[in-house]
């Protein structure tokens, strides 16, 4: 597994306590808040100058803000990113960065197994004129058969939420380089500690902050990072739309930040160590975490990443009703959605659309008995058993 930093850059847990070092020239060692909505200046002049400049930090909250700019910059060091435009969530980010490269008529290839929300997005997209292909496998010689001359956008997510599919990052980044499309991954599930999407040649990278990066569940923020130029084409729609992240959500992420290595390098320890033991027990059908040498993505992810990460679902035997019994079971585990935080959520897909009118794209392929388990940071023996007693 590629367990060094990438590009000779220092480490992330180094990375994620001084990305933002020297920043403006306050002292104090945790950095203040700029509550302030609007920014004054000494001319008109200087004033109209500003306005008129992409991503000012003091002119208009809506535009920027000095806090949200410092937290940036963190999450920048982390990506290995030129910049990074902060959101007031992961789907905002996914839909500023798809609504300000694409136009009525242009065509975007995506992975059939993404995070069902981005699906749901695309299906409302498609009705403004976007024309989507949906690949059951995201390997380079299939986006590169998807691709027409219509296409502007590639959109990657790995590994995939829920199943855990594994993409191939760089091959796909060389295909999109070849035919001059831009490539988009979601590196959620992975995080910014254990996969750098741009170091492997995607151009932006979306992340839901929500996740790992805030980690305490008690923040939403979304990041998009990547090539200023294609930033200041998502910067301005982002503007419009007003899907900004304040600087009261801003320091709250920065804070999650700072302890994320040591956070998701224990849960990857986790996850790896309980996927072995669903592996190997008898009411488990199947396990999907990349960790696992039996994993179809295994080569591609030990090559891209430096760890698999804190998220992994499994088959029950005995279908939707023993999964259900399950989740009722769990003592230590915690029953909600999300994932990435220091507590162990665990979630029944499923149960969201069992018994409703409206079934959502991810049904096709999430199987009924499926449990996604996000590890959080308890210690691992006992997330272990309370999984391994739940089961018994």
């Amino acid at each position: 597994m590629n367990d060094q930093p990438q590009d000779n850059r220092p480490d992330a847990a180094t990375v994620a306590v001084h990305a933002d070092s020297g920043y403006g020239d306050e002292l104090g060692v945790a950095p203040a808040i700029d509550m302030s909505v609007t920014f004054t200046r000494s001319s008109q002049a200087l004033f109209h100058e500003l306005a008129g400049t992409p991503r000012p930090v003091k002119f208009y909250g809506r535009y920027g803000n000095p806090t949200v700019d410092r937290v940036a910059k963190l999450v920048s060091g982390l990506a290995g990113s030129e910049a990074t435009l902060l959101t007031s969530s992961g789907m905002a980010a996914i839909f500023t960065t798809i609504f300000a490269l694409t136009s009525a008529g242009d065509h975007l290839v995506v992975g059939t197994e993404c995070y069902g929300e981005t699906l749901e997005l695309l299906s409302e997209l498609e009705r403004f004129g976007i024309e989507v292909t949906y690949l059951d496998k995201m390997s380079p010689s299939a986006v590169d058969e998807a691709i027409t001359a219509r296409t502007k956008l590639v959109y990657v997510e790995t590994p995939s939420n829920p199943l855990m599919t594994v993409t191939d990052l760089a091959g796909v980044a060389q295909v999109c380089r070849h035919r001059g499309i831009v490539s988009v991954a979601d590196n959620t599930v992975a995080s910014c500690v254990n996969s750098r999407p741009i170091s492997a040649g995607i151009d932006l990278v979306v992340e839901s902050g929500t996740k790992f990066m805030g980690g305490h569940s008690d923040v939403i923020a979304g990041a998009v990072s990547g090539r200023l130029e294609l930033l200041e084409r998502v910067w301005w729609p982002q503007v419009l739309v007003g899907c900004v992240l304040g600087p009261l959500d801003a320091w709250i992420l920065q804070r999650g930040i700072r302890t994320i290595a040591l956070r998701v390098r224990q849960q990857n320890a986790t996850a790896l160590a309980l996927a072995e033991r669903l592996a190997a027990h008898p009411r488990v059908e199947r396990v999907f975490y990349p960790g696992l040498a039996t994993h179809p993505g295994h080569e591609v992810a030990a090559r891209q990443m430096s760890g698999y990460g804190g998220l992994l679902s499994f088959e029950a035997k005995g279908g939707f009703a023993e999964a259900a019994a399950f989740v009722s079971r769990l003592k230590l585990c915690t029953y909600a959605a999300s994932l990435g935080d220091v507590h162990t959520l665990v979630m029944h897909p499923a149960a969201g659309w069992r018994g409703r009118e409206y079934v959502p794209r991810e049904a096709s392929f999430v199987p009924e008995n499926l449990l996604r388990v996000s590890v959080g940071i308890e210690d691992a023996n006992d997330v272990i058993q309370d999984v391994l007693q739940a089961l018994n």
